[in-house]
């Protein structure tokens, strides 16, 4: 018999595998349970090990592997999606620009979020703004608020596992916490999908790739536009 935690947890992995093949991270399964640390969610992820329900894969970052699911799990309720975090996009971004699809968490199986065209991971490129575009996402990937989703091409954010021709799924916002991913826009020009630190009275873009330079600005040449909330891929 699992816990409610151990639960949630399980289905919130399973849910996540079932939608992008991807195993969540802790700091995913973290928020996604509402814990204040990682350390419940290792213990978590040991006694649904222990019980039969997930294995870890060896030799594998992150890989998790759902074994099976409770018998009773049409009878419980699913958990709440996780509040889970390139460089340039030209073009006009006022308050209406990013208009993304608003989601209730839970509403449905599937919400039709705009796609507004390809993000680059590494060396800027002009974005492909066809509003026309739009991308099906599983509702288990969103949290409430509006969203809208970007395409990634290049290698910049790779080690934090985003790579080329993944799809990111954006909750628009105008502020972030430090070491979230956001996209940022900078100098009302140029957008950029990057790590947000924080250097004293300045503002550091860090991408994931050691290739690349931490970019770094006085706060008002930089506008959050949104946080990282979750990524698709296509094998």
């Amino acid at each position: 018999m699992l816990t409610r935690k151990q639960y949630e947890l399980l289905m919130f992995i399973d849910q996540r595998l079932r939608a992008t093949g991807i195993s969540p991270s802790f700091d995913e399964m973290k928020d996604a349970l509402d814990l204040k640390s990682k350390s419940g969610i290792h213990r978590l992820i040991t006694g649904l090990e222990e019980r039969g329900f997930i294995r870890r894969l060896a030799h594998r970052a992150r890989a998790l592997e759902v074994m099976k699911l409770p018998e009773n799990v049409g009878d419980l309720p699913l958990p709440a999606s996780a509040k889970f975090s390139p460089t340039v996009i030209k073009g006009n971004f006022a308050q209406n620009a990013l208009a993304g699809a608003a989601q209730v968490a839970g509403a449905a199986d599937a919400v039709s979020l705009p796609l507004y065209g390809k993000i680059a991971a590494g060396t800027p490129i002009e974005a492909l703004r066809d509003h026309s575009s739009t991308v099906e996402v599983p509702s288990a990937l969103l949290g409430s608020g509006e969203h809208y989703a970007l395409t990634v091409e290049g290698d910049s954010m790779i080690d934090a596992g985003i790579l080329d021709g993944d799809t990111v799924l954006i909750r628009r916002c105008d502020g972030a916490d430090a070491g979230t991913i956001v996209v940022a826009l900078v100098d009302e020009m140029e957008v950029t999908l990057k790590r947000l630190r924080r250097k004293g009275a300045s503002i550091a873009l860090e991408p994931a790739n050691k290739k690349y330079e931490t970019r770094i600005f006085p706060p008002d040449r930089v506008r959050v536009q949104g946080r990282l909330v979750g990524l698709m891929r296509t094998y």
